[in-house]
């Protein structure tokens, strides 16, 4: 395995570690219904996140590697950002024709900072730029807000609506199919998100 690590003016992303600070930064998303009212499943407990863990570790180890779920620190939380504590996860999931799916979520105290647009961002940079793909395609929840601002600012454009694309226990939930091709403009606005947006997840 080759480790991930991308670098952005006040995040970084990297893999998880098999340690019980990533297990607690997972669940701390993951497991808070308001973090994950915008995800395409119910709240989930800590064993459910260890499993899920250990599962993107085995992930990045296969020699062609089609899901990247990575998690995200802030630059300020320490020296070294392969020790600070993840405040969200990224996920980006490889597909035929050079494509992948996009996606993200955040702890709820770093919500409204402009986390998402960077992630975004840096996502973006990794996908078209390393991984040399041509497409990038993210569902929202159609009452996603915030998820809708990011990914236009970030240059993504509106596809159409998906009826019914997720199920949880209140019923079905319709999403909106945003994509960014790798020869469109770019947006001038990375940061994605204003003072008191909600959480995003796209994807």
């Amino acid at each position: 395995m080759v480790p991930v690590r991308l670098i952005g003016p006040r995040l970084a992303i990297r893999e998880f570690h098999h340690t019980p600070e990533d297990v607690d930064a997972l669940h701390a998303v993951f497991g808070d219904p308001e973090a994950c009212r915008h995800l395409p499943f119910e709240p989930r407990d800590r064993e459910t996140c260890a499993d899920q863990v250990e599962q993107f570790l085995e992930e990045a180890e296969k020699d062609d590697r089609e899901v990247y779920r990575l998690a995200v620190t802030r630059l300020a939380d320490a020296d070294d950002p392969a020790r600070a504590v993840p405040i969200g996860n990224v996920a980006l999931g490889l597909a035929s024709h050079r494509s992948a799916s996009l996606g993200y979520a955040l702890r709820r105290d770093a919500w409204g900072l402009g986390y998402a647009g960077e992630l975004v961002g840096l996502l973006r940079d990794f996908a078209f730029g390393p991984l040399g793909l041509h497409r990038l395609e993210a569902r929202v929840a159609v009452d996603n807000a915030a998820s809708v601002r990011v990914l236009t600012r970030a240059g993504f454009r509106l596809e159409g609506r998906v009826r019914h694309d997720f199920r949880r226990s209140d019923g079905w939930h319709d999403a909106y199919q945003y994509a960014l091709l790798s020869d469109d403009p770019l947006s001038d606005d990375p940061e994605g998100e204003s003072p008191g947006d909600p959480p995003g997840e796209g994807g």
